[in-house]
Formats: structure tokens, C-alpha cells, sequence
């Protein structure tokens, strides 16, 4: 082929080439030798103009992985050495790989013939701005030919091959990396949306049309069939693309009117985008009627392979069914301007097809079970939830009625019934067809139910009693399956627990289907509730009252989600649809949603009772309690001014039921009675049940959380006498120190977090003096014992440390504007203490881990608060912290040739780093500095210093094998980045090998492959320069004193850091992997840089240059050079313009030597 770069061949180096590859390869294969092996394939990939050698090994090899390497190595040699090539070579390169694809069409080695296509298209794509549109169109009229079938079927399945290929390059978000801007993709993405899409959906329609005969009249499986299953997955690829060149129709609103949503739902779990192509779209998707075709082809299919149980598996009919579900998804302009007549005729369409895939659900679920294939069914489930977010529940439901007795709401019950039916008859197996159902149908409930517009149309009358049907069926089913597991002992019982999440996401989707029918569903709950309770009530010595429980501890949860919303981080209402769907109602007593909420209630309280808690109350069903009075509390004990602002509203009826559901707790002193109750349930639960932690924790964490959080629920329950007597309990007993160290600080936060809801400020003070001042007390004198050292150790001496200091460390972060000052007072208290327990325990890991925390939480809550005088105390206490930890060398551990204590070491400096690296990013935030940089206190140490100083201990212990854990790199990176902006000045001072360490630290986050980590070090090596650079700028030294040891030409040579960091910014962005989304950090580094180093960078360019052999790289990267520094008038000044200037003329340079150098 003529214009094939790479110069005349040698045919013995070819061979030579060849068959190191192929051995190569054959290592890899049979898994001898890797490294070697991949330094070979790597030096192919990465050598200088491999066209000639990988085109000898593509056409000579009989190794199928020899080929597949040699076709990866064109690709990324082309797209590095782009602007080395003449316009003919690049040409020529990809009419080679397209002509290759075409002439193998037929082999068997189907994964090289896509990797050449995947080349083809890379570099097609690469050069698409640069080529006319005639030599595209040109390049395009034979895959034309190619996909219409006119050279044969293989031939045809190989162009349609290259078009997905092609489509997949020019999609963003599977588009491969070039080293190019962002706007390169976008403006190739708008070119071929706008000149070929469309014609590549029309050339696989054809692909589709002209194999259908062949495929309907052959009773054999055909090339031809294998072609149509490609041009069926390219249309559908075509149709998930993200088209930006459609206009909408004005008048939208009568659409929306008709029933149609203007907009995309986001769903839970399944991605659904609108495919919204544009009235130049009309012709071919809709006027043509090719969705009528494409679903009478599929039909047809169907009939076909009727006695084939599996062939809804076949990649023809997969491929059918899933472009059948993408064609749910068309909207917008594609329809015409007919007030949503048309779209609305599309979906009848496919509804009438799809039916058949799914109808009678019965019946197709129990051919499912004796083997049938699934997929059929799965792909019904989704064009339903597809059609959902496209319209509202009132045209949802008549969409069916045009060919059936009832809605389409009726037939989606239906489904959802067979499909909790499969998953409860099916846990113990492997079958997953019924979960996957469900999660689908849940997922259309959700859309159906949701709040997805504010003028959401109401569920008919006939919906509402196909939703009330299924809620009864869901609820019967669950309550069989857990009442036939309450005999079970193993791990699949856990499908009821608690804390499950799955199952949680699931219960919240089955509560909107009861609100939908909130008038029976609700009542339905009520009964369940009260024929449990009387067959509890009635049991005798005889009877297991195990099944029952069993069915309320479910009973409890669906009721949870039902009449509540968990509503995570946000303040819980009451569910519209419960405020909105008794509006008849106005009495209390008569209410279904009261009713059952006390009916709940009132049974819990039996568990105050030691004789009932024992014989029904299990942990299980405990858990079940708090978890609903946790949700209950939040939601329905709702503050007073709330039902008097729905009073305003007015008296109609409807409101009144509103304000009886937002009043009803409060009436008669209930709330102040169940505020009480959830105070005693509490302490009996920690106190009681002892080493259930899953229980202790809704109870620290969930139940008593939120009764603190919501200020009008904290206020009651801080007056009440149990609430005194579980503070006295934490504060002075000993029954709650058996709780685990995490439930010990988020006990004494929620306890100290009510503090802030004592009205009286005197009175708040003495409350946390009472509750904190004798856990403060207890550490002092543990840490004042004269027989310390010698009992120290002992198990029950180290736990009961470790208590307090996590009881410590909760209050401290329930720090809040009213308590900072008592709070304070509690942390000075135990300084000193603090500082004698780190000399004791510099052995013991877990102390010294405990100690660090509380001392970085306490001053993460007190930053924002402190005076002067109070920092400084801090500040002293900090240094001294630091000063006894290096004393003790604690965290350098001597680690010996045991691989479990290497490791076991390597956890333990791994956390204490971490907590070290919290504690000195929290005294560098600028409240301190700003505090203590204006005071002049006597002996108050300077924050820096004390920054240093912990820098000083932590910079040697992390090596770079620490490094690479994500978190404690992200947290150093992130203090070096801020302490280098804040304190560059200190640099000068530290000594050789302080300064060593953190700069050596500097250069290995340069290198590192999370982009934060990058930012962070550019951002701390510009800090540095734009110092040492305004430093020089007014007469002084700046970082000049510290000189860094490098490798140069002649040797080792000392340089200015500037100078070290300008050698290694460019070779970062010249020689190595750099990812273009740095730029703009990168350009802000660089800019000091070169002002400090002017010469240096001369010298360094001119040395590039002249290693140059090819006079046209040389030529372009040296106009490059220049026209980094020279354009848009840049100056040289460090100001915000300046800066913005720089990354322009940076991201230039960068894209334009991308073609030559390696760029990412």
C-alpha cells in the first residue's frame, strides 16, 4: 500500500520481529516468565514507527494474539507520533486496517478483527477534524456497500462491526484517551451526529431489511442472521446516543396536558435517558412506521421458534427486544407537533406487542420455573418502566384499555404478585429471575407513585384497588415466609433483618404501593396487628408463641416504612399521601393511621414489664421496636406551630384531617408519655440486653439521636426524671461502661448534644458538668494513681481508659456555641492527665490511637470558638503532645522478619499517622492562625512551630509504601498542600533532612495516579515557587538556602528548589503519562517556575531541540516553546489575568505537541 509510513522494510528484522513477539506471547499464555514477556510486547508498543513490522505480523503471523498486539501497537504508535505524519501515512493507515477488517471478514479470530476495527476507528477519529468531509464521505461509501450486504454477509457483518466501533469512539463516556482537550471530543461528537448518524441507522435498517427473507425462510442458523443481530445492536446503539442538536416544540404544555412528561425520571437503580434524536429524525423512525416493522419483525420470530423454549436467548432476538424497550424512550420533536397524539400511538403499539411477552403472568412464570427462558420476561418488565417515565399514571393505565378489560395498572399488579411470589418460593436457590422482576416492577411502582410533578394526576379508582389488591398478596406472602423461617437456624433468615439495606429499599417501595390505597391498606395493617396481638394475649403454656413473633417483627417493619419516611439527614414529615388520603376523617379515635400508631405503641410498652420482655421480647424483635419508635418519634411528634399554620389554612375538612395527623401525639400529654417510654426503652435495652450491639446501636445512634436532634422533642425529654436518671447512669454507674467504645461516644454525644436545649444557660453548664465532670474526674484519677506503671496494663485498666477517653471524645464533638466554654474547661481538665497516660502507654497502640482522637476531635469542635488565650493553652498542650509521642519514638516500630507482625505494625502506624495527619490539619486551619497570629502572649508558642514540629514525626514514618493507601495519602498530600500555602516561609528553616523528606514526598505525589493527590502537590509546589519568586521579586533570599541534590550530565549536581521542580515539571508534561484535566494546576506551578528559573528553562528547551532528529518535530516544538511564553500578551506577574493567560497558552502547548510526545 503506497504512503505506508515506516520506510522500506527489512525483511529479516521483520521475521526477527515476528517471532519474539509470537514467543512473547506464548509465554504470557501459558503464564512462564510475564515480565520479560511484557517488556517485549511493551518495547513493540512503545518503539518509533513499528507500521511496517506490525503490518508484516498482521499479514504473516498464524498466532491470533500476535496479530491482536500487533494491531494495539499501530493504534498507539499513530496517536503518539499524529504529528509526525503526513497527511497521506494517516490515510493510508486507516484505509489499511479497514481494508484488513473487509479482507478477513470470514475468520475465526473474531477479537483481532474487532481490535483492527477499534484502530481503524481511533485513528479515524483522531484525524476527523483535520480531514475534508470528502474523504470521510469517501471512506464511509465503502463501508456503505459493505453494510448493505452487497459484498456478502461476513463482509456485512464486519462494516456494521466497525460502525459500533466507531459510534462507541465518538460517544464521550466510551470515547479513548488522545491526550486532547475536552473540546476536541465534543466538537467530533456534534459532527457526527449532525452529518452521519442518521445515515448509519438507515444503512443498518437496510442491513436489517435485506437479511430478513434469508433468516424467516431458513430453518438453520445463517451468516445472515448473525449480521442482523449486529445491525439490530448498532441501531440500538445508535439510539442510547446523547444527541445535542435536537430543538423541542413550543408547545410542550399541551403534551403534558395529554399525559406525557416533558422530562427524564432519575430512577433509583436503572438508567433510563430520553431519546430525544429531532424532527430530522421524523421520517425514519416514526412516519416510516419502523417501529411497527421492527415489532412485527420480532413477532414474527417469535412465531417462528415457538417450540424453542431458549431462544429468547439468542443474540438476535436480545438484540430485537432491547432495541423494542430503547424505542420506549423516544420523545421530544421526533414525534410530530400533534399535541402528543402520535407519541401516544407509539406507545399503544408497543404495548400491544410487548403484552405478549409478559401475559398471563401466571402462566409465564411457571414456565420460567420448569426452564423457560427469563430474558423474554425481564425485557416486558422494562419497557413497561420505560413507558412509566414517559407518562403519567391515568395514561399509564388506559394505555392497555384500547386492547384489554383493564389498565395497564392491573396487569403491573398482576406482574409484581408472580414476582414476590418467585422470590419468597425461591430464597434457598439460585434462581434470580424473580429479584431482577421485582426490582424492575418496584422501580414502575416507584414512577407510577412517586412525586414526580406537583400536579401529579391522582391514581384511578381501579388502580387504587389493583394497588390495595397486591399490598394484601405481599403482605400475605411475607408473613408466610416468616412465619415458616422462625424455625429455621440458618444464615437466610437474615433476609428479615433489620439493618439489610436491600431489603430496606425494597419495604419503602412496597410502602408506596400501600399509601396509594392508604384507606384499606392501612386498616389491613390494623387487623394483622390486633389478631397477633389476641393470639399472643390467648396463648397458653402449650402453644409457641415463636411463629407469631415471628410475623410481628415483619409486621413492624412494613408498618415502619409505611407510616414513615426515612428520610436520612433530613427533617421527617409526614407522608402526603397519609395526610391526603382520609380527608373524611376528623376524629382521632377514628383514624386508622392514630389508631394503629398507638396499637404499636401500646405493645411495645409491654417490654417495660422484666416477665413479658422475657418471654416474647427477644433482641430481634427489640430492634424492630426501636427501629419503628425511632421513626415514629422523628415523624409524627411534629412541632406544634406546624398544625397551627394548617389551622390558618382554613376549616374545610380535608385540612382538619391534616392537622389531626400532625396533632394527635401531642394530645392529652401522649408525646411527653412516649418521650418517657423511649427514655425507659432505652436504658432497659442498654442495661438488659447486654452484648446485642446491633440493638445498643439503634438506640445510641437512631432512637435517642433523634430525639435529641429535633429541638422541640429535646426540650420535653431533658425535663423528664428518666432522662436524669440515664445522665446519672452514664455519668456515675457502671452498668453502661459494657457498651462497645463506638456506642460509648455516640452515647455521650446525643447526652451532651441536649445540653444546647436547656433553656436556662446556667443551668445547661451544670447539666454537662453533671454529666461529663465525673467521666473527666475518673481519668484524672486513673491517670494520678501512684501504682499506674505497675497496674497500667492490666486488660480492665486499659478498657476502662480507652471508655473514657471515647466518652471524652463523643462530647467533645458535641461542641456547640452554648457548651464550648464548659466543654473547654473539661479538656483542660484531663491535659495533663493526657500527656501521663501517653508516657505510660507509648506501648500500647490502642491507648496512644485513643488519645490522638480525642485530642483531633476536640479541637476540630473548638477551632471556631477560642480566644487567644484559650488557643494558646491549646497550642502549648498540642506541642508538648507531640514532643513526648517523638520522645518515644511511638509508631516507628522495629519491624522483624515475622510477615504478621510486619503487618500487624504496619495497621498500627497506619492509624496513628492518620490520626496524627487530622490533628495537625485541624491546628493549621485559619481559625487558629488567625487567633494566635495577632496575639503577643507571652511564651505561646508559634502554631507553626508547633506544625513542624509534628511534621518533624510524621514525615519519616511514611514511607512510600504507606503512600499507597488511598486515605492516609489523600490526608497527607492534603495537610503538605495547606501548610505550604500557609507557612512557605518555614521551608528556609528546616533542616537538610526535613526538607529532603517533604519534597521527596512532593515528587512522589506528582507521580501518583489519583488526580486529588496531583492537584494537592501542584498546588503545594506552587505555593513554594510563587514564595521563593516574590521573595527574590523584593530584595531577600527566599528558599534560596535550600538546595536540592539531583542527577545531572556530569553527576550529581546541588540546584535551588525551583530549579528541581522546573526539571521535574517538565519532564512530567513532556516525557511521561500527564492527564490533561491537571493543566490548569499544572500551568499555576509552572508559571513561578519559569520567572525564578529563566535561564535554566532556555537551556532546558534548547537541549530538547537540538536531541531532535526530525527537523518537523523539531520545527512545531519549537514554535510550541515560544508560543508558551509569548502569547496573549503574557507578563510577568503572578496576578489572577496572568495566571488565567498562562493555562490558556499551557493547554495550547499541550494539544498541540500531544501528536509527538506523551501526552495522555
Amino acid at each position: 500500500m503506497q504512503n505506508f509510513p515506516g520506510g522500506a522494510p527489512d525483511p529479516q528484522q521483520l521475521q526477527a520481529t515476528m517471532l519474539a513477539i509470537e514467543q512473547a506471547c506464548s509465554l504470557i499464555q501459558v503464564h512462564m516468565n510475564p515480565s520479560e514477556a511484557e517488556k517485549v510486547l511493551s518495547s513493540l508498543h512503545s518503539s518509533l514507527m513499528p507500521y511496517q513490522s506490525c503490518r508484516f505480523i498482521l499479514e504473516t503471523s498464524l498466532m491470533p494474539n500476535a496479530r491482536f498486539q500487533a494491531a494495539g501497537a499501530i493504534g498507539d504508535a499513530a496517536i503518539r507520533e499524529w504529528g509526525i505524519l503526513t497527511d497521506d501515512n494517516k490515510r493510508s493507515l486507516i484505509l489499511y486496517c479497514l481494508n484488513y477488517v473487509m479482507e478477513h471478514a470470514g475468520s475465526p479470530d473474531g477479537y483481532v478483527q474487532s481490535k483492527v476495527s477499534a484502530v481503524a476507528a481511533r485513528l479515524l477519529k483522531r484525524g476527523w477534524l483535520e480531514f475534508p468531509d470528502q474523504e470521510k464521505g469517501a471512506i464511509f461509501f465503502e463501508v456503505e456497500q459493505s453494510v448493505r450486504g452487497i459484498h456478502g454477509p461476513n463482509r456485512q457483518f464486519a462494516g456494521i462491526n466497525f460502525l459500533e466501533t466507531l459510534v462507541s469512539e465518538f460517544s464521550p463516556s466510551t470515547a479513548s484517551s488522545m491526550g486532547l482537550p475536552k473540546e476536541f471530543h465534543e466538537q467530533c461528537q456534534w459532527s457526527l451526529e449532525v452529518k452521519f448518524l442518521k445515515d448509519f441507522y438507515c444503512w443498518a435498517q437496510a442491513a436489517v431489511f435485506n437479511t430478513t427473507d434469508t433468516i424467516l425462510n431458513s430453518n438453520v442458523t445463517t451468516p445472515e442472521e448473525k449480521a442482523c443481530s449486529a445491525a439490530l445492536r448498532l441501531m440500538l446503539q445508535i439510539l442510547s446516543w446523547s444527541f445535542k442538536q435536537a430543538l423541542e416544540h413550543e408547545n410542550s404544555d399541551a403534551k403534558i396536558n395529554s399525559g406525557l412528561r416533558s422530562d427524564a425520571i432519575n430512577l433509583k437503580k436503572f438508567e433510563r435517558s430520553l431519546v430525544k434524536p429531532g424532527s430530522t429524525w421524523t421520517d425514519i423512525l416514526i412516519s416510516s412506521g419502523h417501529t411497527t416493522w421492527v415489532l412485527n419483525f420480532y413477532t414474527t420470530l417469535r412465531q417462528k421458534y415457538l417450540y424453542d423454549t431458549l431462544w429468547g436467548d439468542s443474540p438476535i432476538a436480545v438484540s430485537c427486544r432491547q432495541l423494542v424497550v430503547q424505542l420506549c424512550s423516544l420523545a421530544g420533536a421526533v414525534f410530530p407537533d400533534d399535541k402528543g397524539d402520535a407519541q401516544i400511538e407509539h406507545f399503544m403499539h408497543i404495548l400491544s406487542a410487548v403484552i405478549l411477552w409478559i401475559e398471563p403472568p401466571g402462566v409465564i412464570a411457571e414456565s420460567i420455573r420448569s426452564g423457560g427462558s427469563e430474558s423474554e420476561f425481564i425485557d416486558g418488565c422494562h419497557a413497561l418502566l420505560s413507558v412509566a417515565s414517559l407518562t403519567s399514571s391515568s395514561l399509564f393505565d388506559n394505555l392497555l384499555k384500547s386492547i384489554r378489560q383493564y389498565g395497564t395498572i392491573n396487569l403491573l399488579s398482576a406482574l409484581t404478585s408472580e414476582a414476590v411470589k418467585s422470590v419468597l418460593n425461591n430464597q434457598n436457590e439460585e434462581e434470580t429471575w424473580g429479584s431482577d422482576a421485582l426490582d424492575i416492577l418496584l422501580e414502575t411502582w416507584s414512577v407510577i407513585l412517586g412525586e414526580a410533578d406537583a400536579d401529579r394526576s391522582p391514581m384511578s379508582v381501579d388502580g387504587a384497588l389493583a394497588a390495595s389488591s397486591l399490598f394484601k398478596i405481599i403482605v400475605e406472602s411475607h408473613l408466610k415466609a416468616a412465619a415458616d423461617s422462625a424455625f429455621e437456624d440458618s444464615d437466610d433468615a437474615e433476609y428479615f433483618h433489620v439493618s439489610v439495606s436491600k431489603r430496606d429499599e425494597q419495604l419503602a417501595l412496597y410502602a408506596l404501593i400501600a399509601r396509594a390505597a392508604a384507606d384499606t391498606t392501612i386498616p389491613f395493617l390494623e387487623q394483622l396487628f390486633s389478631e397477633r396481638f389476641v393470639q399472643l394475649s390467648q396463648r397458653n403454656g402449650e402453644n409457641d408463641p415463636t411463629r407469631t413473633l415471628e410475623e410481628l417483627y415483619w409486621l413492624l417493619l412494613i408498618t415502619s416504612h409505611v407510616l414513615t419516611d426515612s428520610g436520612e439527614g433530613e427533617t421527617l414529615l409526614i407522608p402526603e399521601a397519609l395526610q391526603a388520603g382520609f380527608p373524611n376523617v376528623v376524629e382521632a379515635t377514628q383514624h386508622p393511621v392514630v389508631t394503629l400508631s398507638w396499637s404499636i405503641i401500646n405493645f411495645s410498652r409491654q417490654c417495660l414489664d422484666p416477665g413479658i420482655r422475657g418471654s416474647y421480647f427477644s433482641p430481634r424483635l427489640m430492634e424492630a421496636v426501636i427501629w419503628f419508635l425511632a421513626r415514629w418519634v422523628g415523624t409524627y411528634l411534629v412541632p406544634l406551630d406546624v398544625s397551627r399554620e394548617i389551622d390558618s389554612m382554613g376549616k374545610h375538612r380535608s385540612q382538619q384531617s391534616r392537622k389531626l395527623l400532625n396533632s394527635f401525639a401531642w394530645e392529652n400529654n401522649q408525646g411527653e408519655l412516649v418521650l418517657d417510654f423511649v427514655v425507659l426503652i432505652s436504658m432497659v435495652a442498654l442495661t438488659t440486653y447486654q452484648g446485642e450491639i446491633e440493638l445498643q446501636t439503634l438506640i445510641c445512634q437512631k432512637l435517642l439521636a433523634t430525639v435529641v436532634r429535633r429541638k422541640h422533642t429535646c426540650t420535653y425529654v431533658v425535663q423528664l426524671d428518666s432522662w436524669r436518671d440515664l445522665t446519672r447512669a452514664f455519668a456515675s454507674g457502671r452498668s453502661l461502661f459494657s457498651l462497645s467504645g463506638r456506642l460509648q461516644r455516640s452515647l455521650a454525644e446525643t447526652l451532651a448534644c441536649a445540653a444546647s436545649c436547656i433553656k436556662d444557660p446556667e443551668a445547661s453548664v451544670q447539666y454537662l458538668r453533671d454529666l461529663m465532670g465525673p467521666v473527666a474526674g475518673c481519668l484524672v484519677e486513673n491517670a494520678s494513681r501512684s501504682d499506674l506503671k505497675s497496674v497500667a496494663h492490666q486488660p480492665d485498666v486499659i478498657y476502662m481508659i480507652c471508655c473514657l477517653l471515647e466518652r471524652l471524645r463523643g462530647a467533645a464533638r458535641a461542641t456547640q456555641p452554648r457548651t464550648q466554654k464548659v466543654l473547654f474547661e473539661m479538656g483542660r481538665t484531663v491535659m495533663n492527665s493526657l500527656l501521663t497516660l501517653l508516657e505510660v502507654y507509648k506501648n500500647q497502640s490502642q491507648v496512644i490511637y485513643m488519645i490522638l482522637k480525642f485530642v483531633v476531635d476536640f479541637i476540630d469542635g473548638q477551632a471556631v470558638f477560642l480566644d487567644a488565650k484559650e488557643t494558646s493553652v491549646l497550642m502549648s498542650f498540642c506541642l508538648r503532645l507531640l514532643q513526648i509521642y517523638s520522645s518515644h519514638n511511638i509508631g516507628k516500630v522495629m519491624l522483624s522478619l515475622s510477615s504478621t507482625l510486619r503487618s500487624e505494625s504496619q495497621s498500627e502506624k497506619y492509624k496513628d499517622l492518620r490520626a496524627l495527619l487530622r490533628l495537625l490539619t485541624n491546628i493549621c486551619s485559619k481559625d487558629l492562625v488567625g487567633f494566635l497570629s495577632d496575639s503577643n502572649i507571652e511564651g505561646s508558642p508559634d502554631i507553626a512551630e508547633v506544625i513542624y514540629v509534628g511534621l518533624d514525626i510524621v514525615t519519616p514514618l511514611v514511607s512510600l509504601d504507606l503512600l499507597k493507601y488511598p486515605k492516609l495519602s489523600r490526608d497527607y498530600f492534603a495537610l503538605m498542600s495547606h501548610l505550604l500555602e500557609v507557612y512557605p516561609e518555614k521551608v528556609a528553616h528546616l533542616n537538610r533532612d526535613a526538607f529532603a523528606r517533604i519534597i521527596g514526598s512532593l515528587e512522589f505525589g506528582l507521580r501518583n495516579q489519583d488526580s486529588d493527590v496531583v492537584e494537592r502537590c501542584l498546588t503545594a509546589v506552587n505555593a513554594l515557587a510563587s514564595y521563593h519568586f516574590k521573595e527574590r521579586l523584593g530584595g531577600r533570599g527566599g528558599l534560596s538556602s535550600q538546595l536540592m541534590e539531583s542527577e545531572g550530565s556530569n553527576g550529581k549536581l546541588q540546584e535551588s528548589i525551583s530549579s528541581h521542580f522546573l526539571r521535574l515539571l517538565m519532564q512530567l508534561l513532556l516525557f511521561e503519562d500527564f492527564r490533561m484535566e491537571l493543566a490548569g494546576s499544572a500551568a499555576d506551578a509552572l508559571l513561578p517556575l519559569l520567572f525564578c528559573e529563566q535561564e535554566l528553562y532556555q537551556r532546558l528547551v534548547h537541549e530538547l531541540l537540538e536531541k531532535q532528529q526530525n527537523p518537523t518535530i523539531k520545527s512545531r516544538l519549537a514554535v510550541a516553546f515560544h508560543n508558551l511564553t509569548s502569547c496573549n500578551n503574557l507578563s510577568s506577574t503572578l496576578d489572577r489575568p496572568n495566571r488565567q493567560k498562562f493555562r490558556k497558552n499551557l493547554r495550547a502547548f499541550l494539544v498541540e505537541i500531544s501528536g509527538f510526545m506523551q501526552i495522555k
